[in-house]
């Protein structure tokens, strides 16, 4: 399976529908992907906390729209990071979107461990409650958003459901990329999947963000790493690697909690 990361640059100087667009042709330049993979809240950045209800989208608005079009045009299943999703009700959630290749709004994942203690993003979206998984023919995906990646039972559950690739996009800030870079390599060993951790670059709303969006693979072994600035990284993942190092090394097999 070949996976493409795309780290994108969030700049507060390009407006939301130039990113959307810029993002859209992107993707359509990865003929040969099998899976694409966005950062989180790419269209207005993870902290301009001020932007969230203005670019507030349902489920069926433009980047919804335009990227379906590029997993179409593409012939890829695309993660399409996140959006802030307004619900029917009004209320906020950091929704990630994951299309087929013919273009079909496949799943859906609500955030479920929402940051900022008691501000942002923390007080102004409600928390998801699935844990939500995407079958495709050549893996099963496990999905979680940035914070989700400080809470190894999310990532337990999402290998209890059958994930063999564990995909986490971010906006994570510069000043924790250390722990950014310790968490993917983590989750990917304590549960034996590969991670596909994508991040943005850039500053927006003041934070400077990680990048360093990362490929790991099962045994933890880095495969591809990101720098700070835009980047695409493109890896052919063997996933009889997943089953491998489950049989050679069977630590799940020893859970008792």
């Amino acid at each position: 399976m070949r996976a493409s990361v795309m780290q994108l640059k969030v700049d507060p100087a390009e407006s939301v529908a130039a990113r959307r667009e810029r993002a859209a042709d992107r993707v359509r330049a990865l003929h040969g992907s099998d899976l694409v993979v966005l950062p989180e809240l790419w269209t207005t950045g993870a902290f301009a906390y001020e932007s969230f209800a203005a670019e507030a989208e349902s489920l069926d608005g433009p980047t919804a729209g335009a990227m379906s079009r590029a997993a179409r045009d593409t012939g890829v299943w695309l993660h399409a990071g996140s959006i802030v999703e307004k619900a029917p009700d009004g209320s906020l959630y950091n929704t990630s979107l994951v299309f087929s290749p013919d273009g079909e709004l496949a799943r859906t994942y609500r955030k479920i461990h929402r940051f900022g203690f008691d501000r942002g993003e923390a007080v102004l979206m409600s928390a998801g409650r699935e844990i939500v998984t995407v079958p495709t023919p050549e893996a099963t995906l496990g999905l979680a958003t940035c914070y989700d990646l400080r809470f190894p039972e999310l990532f337990r559950a999402l290998t209890d459901a059958g994930a063999q690739i564990l995909v986490v996009p971010a906006g994570w800030p510069a000043r924790r990329r250390e722990h950014w870079r310790l968490f993917a390599r983590a989750r990917a060993v304590e549960d034996q999947c590969y991670v596909l951790a994508c991040g943005t670059a850039g500053t927006h709303a003041d934070v400077e963000q990680a990048g360093h969006s990362m490929v790991v693979d099962p045994w933890g072994t880095v495969l591809a790493e990101a720098g700070e600035d835009e980047e695409v990284l493109t890896v052919d993942l063997d996933l009889a690697t997943v089953t491998k190092t489950r049989e050679d090394f069977p630590a799940l097999k020893d859970r008792v909690l």
